[in-house]
C-alpha cells in the first residue's frame, strides 16, 4: 500500500517556531488589583496594548487555585490576548488547558530539560518556542545546516502584518520595516531604511546584540527581552539614525554616528 500522499490532498503543515512572546509575570493573583495596573499602563502607552498575545508566569505565585478566568478576562477586557499560562500547580494546568490555553514548564525546568537535550552548559535561559502553521521559512533558511551563525540578508520593505527572522544570527533588510511588521533575530538587527514596526534582537538571549536603523520610529524595541515602546523613547531621537544596545540593565538608545 503507498503511503505517499497528494500534495493537493494537504491542508496544513506543523513546523517549529521560535517567536517572541511577551510574558505577563504576575506577583499578584487579584484580578482587581491587575485590572486597575492594566488601566495604568493603558493610558500610558495605549498602542502596545493593540492584540498583543502573551504569556501568563504564575511563578512567583503561592496559589495552587487561582483565578485564571478572571485574570484573562481582566487582560482580554485591556486588548491583551493570553496565549498560554508558565509555571503553577498541578491544577492551575488543569485550568490553563480547560480554558484552551497553552501551558509551559517553570523557566528553570525548562532550561534543565533543553541543556539535557542538547548537552550544553549555557547559561541563557530557554525561549519560548511555540509550533505555527503560518511561521515562514525563513527561520529555517537563517541556519546552515552545520548549526553556525549566520547573517540573513532581506531586501524590499517588511510590510505590515510580515515577520522576517534570522534564527541563527543578524539580519540585515536593505529597505524600510512598515508599521505593523516585524523584524527578529538572535543576533543584531541593521535597518537600512525607516524602521516603523517591532523590531527584537537578541530572542535567545544574546544582551551583546544592537539594533541599527537609518531611521527611528519603533512601535516596539527588544534586546534579549528588554523592552521599549515608542512612547518611552525620547522624541529628539525619532525619524533620525540610532542605535540600540542593552546596558546596565536597560535599553540604551542613542544616535547612530
Amino acid at each position: 500500500m503507498s503511503l505517499n500522499v497528494d500534495s493537493a490532498d494537504v491542508a496544513f503543515t506543523f513546523k517549529g517556531g521560535m517567536l517572541p512572546m511577551t510574558v505577563m509575570e504576575l506577583s499578584s493573583a487579584d484580578p482587581e488589583h491587575i485590572r486597575r495596573q492594566l488601566a495604568g499602563k493603558l493610558s500610558q502607552s495605549p498602542a502596545f496594548f493593540q492584540h498583543t498575545p502573551v504569556v501568563l508566569s504564575v511563578e512567583k505565585l503561592d496559589e495552587p487555585h487561582l483565578s485564571l478566568e478572571r485574570i484573562c478576562a481582566v487582560c482580554r477586557d485591556h486588548k491583551l490576548l493570553p496565549v498560554a499560562v508558565r509555571g503553577g500547580t498541578e491544577p492551575v494546568r488543569q485550568s490553563a488547558w480547560a480554558l484552551g490555553l497553552g501551558w509551559f514548564a517553570p523557566v528553570d525546568e525548562s532550561r534543565a530539560q533543553m541543556l539535557k537535550s542538547v548537552g550544553s552548559d549555557s547559561e541563557s535561559a530557554a525561549p519560548v518556542a511555540v509550533a505555527d502553521a503560518n511561521t515562514e521559512k525563513e527561520a529555517a533558511d537563517a541556519q546552515e545546516s552545520n548549526g553556525t551563525e549566520t547573517t540573513r540578508l532581506y531586501r524590499g520593505t517588511v510590510r505590515s502584518g510580515q515577520q522576517v527572522s534570522a534564527s541563527g544570527g543578524d539580519l540585515v533588510v536593505i529597505g524600510a520595516v512598515n508599521a505593523g511588521a516585524e523584524v527578529l533575530a538572535a543576533g543584531s538587527i541593521h535597518v537600512y531604511g525607516a524602521l516603523r514596526g517591532r523590531a527584537l534582537a537578541g530572542i535567545h538571549g544574546n544582551t551583546q546584540a544592537g539594533i541599527y536603523c537609518r531611521e527611528l520610529a519603533a512601535e516596539l524595541l527588544s534586546v534579549a527581552g528588554n523592552y521599549k515602546r515608542l512612547e518611552d523613547i525620547d522624541s529628539q531621537l525619532l525619524g533620525a539614525p540610532a542605535e540600540v544596545h542593552f546596558t546596565q540593565q536597560q535599553l540604551e538608545i542613542k544616535p547612530l554616528n
